[in-house]
């Protein structure tokens, strides 16, 4: 039933945003450009002569594009959730939400379903798709092992959202939470290869920002690592984390200003 009730809200957040076709049309081409433009870095660096030690430049441009996809649909459903939150809270009307007859996190989610980010995956999809024709894949067992870990990354993007959204209940002035989640799962956009081994078993095992870009790419270009499937242990908890932080930070709401 719930699952029918997202869905219909998601059919009326497109609707109402393409009612206004050139703002959509508009809004999504220069999301769709400005993320064309994100490998431009890679490509300077591998240009230069310089290198990602064991990764080709199209093998590199391959992760980032995984990275931004698994990014870019969790924010299509959870980034306004913290957004809409800390609107709420600084404005004193999370009331509103609380008096709704279902969950709030599943009325803020529901609502604020983030149509701009269509940009963002298409473009992403895109790059991926030009980076593996020029790599290649591992084979048919490397493609499903880095599909169930690329829906690990996107549990663990979706359980940082709704952890920062929870922490705007308590931090109302900070309007740099977006940045910090931002600043934690950047990790995966590079392979964990160049971190220390200490970082890497965090990174892969424990706060698996790696699971977001990293780690499904290796799998799909390098071949399978059985070990790597654990790390879908920390992906799940960081996403009831939120979930439960979220629902108890409901509590300390206070009115205007939290």
């Amino acid at each position: 039933m719930k699952l029918k009730v997202y869905l219909t809200c998601i059919k009326i957040s497109i609707a109402q945003a393409t009612a206004y076709r050139a703002d959509f049309i508009m809004s999504t081409f220069i999301t769709l450009l400005s993320n064309v433009f994100f490998p431009l870095v890679t490509i300077v660096i591998y240009a230069n002569g310089l290198e990602f030690p064991g990764w080709t430049m199209w093998e590199v441009l391959a992760l980032q594009s995984i990275f931004s996809l698994s990014r870019g649909i969790a924010s299509m459903c959870l980034s306004s959730v913290m957004w809409a939150t800390m609107d709420h809270v600084r404005g004193g009307s999370f009331e509103t939400v609380l008096l709704k007859p279902i969950s709030p996190l599943f009325y803020i989610m529901t609502t604020n379903f983030s149509v701009s980010q269509i940009g963002l995956v298409v473009g992403s999809a895109i790059v991926l798709a030009i980076s593996l024709i020029n790599t290649g894949v591992s084979g048919v067992l490397g493609v499903l092992s880095a599909i169930v870990l690329f829906i690990g990354g996107i549990l663990v993007a979706a359980g940082l959202f709704l952890i920062m959204a929870a922490i705007s209940f308590i931090w109302v002035g900070n309007s740099r939470l977006d940045e910090i989640s931002s600043s934690v799962s950047n990790f995966g956009n590079y392979p964990l290869q160049i971190f220390g081994y200490g970082l890497r078993i965090v990174m892969a095992f424990v706060i698996p920002a790696g699971m977001i870009g990293s780690l499904p790419a290796e799998v799909l270009l390098k071949g399978v690592e059985p070990l790597y499937f654990l790390g879908l242990i920390p992906c799940v908890l960081v996403l009831m984390f939120g979930i439960w932080i979220y629902n108890r930070m409901i509590k300390r709401y206070e009115g205007v200003g939290g």
